[in-house]
């Protein structure tokens, strides 16, 4: 790597895992809770189906069921990273599933309370839509932050309203802007969730997608290749009509994935370049048999090949 021009001083890009060592001074470990809530487009608020190419049954760790309560998933969560994860001594309670702000602000209260009261629990990453966020529960984050660490993620998707529509998302771009800027001026961390090749995105599309994302007041970013998962409308129409689908193939995405991050703001902390979904929920992924694990070896084992890092051509779109 040449030190001289990469603002990186162990990866080619801004790592999750570096992020939580500058603020912990350790490792940090996620532990998934599914409190469950609904979205309002599945439950009527605004429209019912939900988004398209959504399944959380793809996502939950087996420990992760609204059956069992708050406390009773932080536990097995924690056991099961425990085990997994020696080195594991602060985790964050990850309310993952749905849209983890659509409830009364006192209903919510309860909730993260129980997390807040587990000992070895440093924070929450809250995990929602735009349109389920206000003033009044940002005043009850901002609470929260005083003492722990708190991220609220939100689910972009795409930039483009056509697209989101598609998509049944239910909210528009502005509406995306409007909640980054409202939950970063009650100075709370914020996250947001990016799927690469939805349908009708071109590549150009893509990448003219970053130079908007890159002026968003985030923290930190996901990205997701698309995969078709098993029980979703988005399955049905794939079986229908499959060549209304262009999924990437490993080699595409890597290169492609390369560009993206050479354009990205090098300040946004990157948790995820790829999604992983198991084998037996898929209809369809353009690769598979891979962990995230051996993909990211792959996007370093590129960036290097490459000469290149996160933000490289990023000072050349800004000026």
């Amino acid at each position: 790597m040449d030190i001289n021009k990469s603002p990186f001083a162990k990866r080619r890009y801004n790592s999750y895992s570096e992020y939580f060592k500058r603020i912990f001074g350790e490792r940090v470990q996620k532990v998934t809770i599914d409190a469950g809530f609904s979205c309002p487009n599945r439950d009527g608020t605004i429209t019912v189906g939900g988004c398209t190419y959504c399944n959380n049954d793809a996502f939950n760790p087996s420990y992760c069921s609204p059956t069992k309560t708050v406390k009773q998933q932080i536990e097995e969560g924690i056991e099961f990273h425990e085990k997994r994860y020696r080195r594991a001594n602060n985790f964050l309670a990850y309310f993952q599933a749905y849209s983890n702000t659509h409830k009364p602000l006192a209903e919510l209260k309860k909730i993260y309370a129980q997390a807040l009261e587990v000992p070895d629990i440093k924070g929450i990453v809250v995990g929602t839509r735009p349109d389920c966020i206000d003033e009044e529960k940002l005043k009850y984050f901002a609470e929260i932050a005083k003492t722990h660490y708190i991220i609220i993620e939100y689910g972009i998707e795409s930039c483009y309203d056509e697209t989101l529509k598609k998509i049944n998302r239910g909210h528009n771009y502005q509406q995306v802007v409007d909640a980054l800027e409202l939950t970063k001026s009650y100075g709370i961390h914020t996250g947001a969730h990016i799927i690469l090749g939805l349908p009708g995105e071109s590549k150009i599309m893509m990448l003219d997608e970053v130079k908007l994302i890159n002026k968003l007041p985030l923290d930190t970013i996901k990205f997701h290749q698309l995969q078709i998962v098993k029980g979703t409308a988005m399955a049905k129409d794939f079986i229908k009509n499959p060549t209304n689908y262009n999924l990437f193939g490993l080699k595409e995405y890597l290169d492609f994935i390369v560009e993206i991050i050479e354009l990205l703001n090098p300040k946004f902390v990157v948790e995820r370049f790829a999604g992983e979904v198991p084998p037996r929920m898929l209809v369809k992924s353009g690769w598979q048999g891979l962990r995230y694990d051996q993909v990211l070896n792959k996007i370093e084992k590129k960036l290097e090949e490459n000469n290149t890092w996160q933000g490289k051509k990023y000072l050349n779109e800004v000026l």
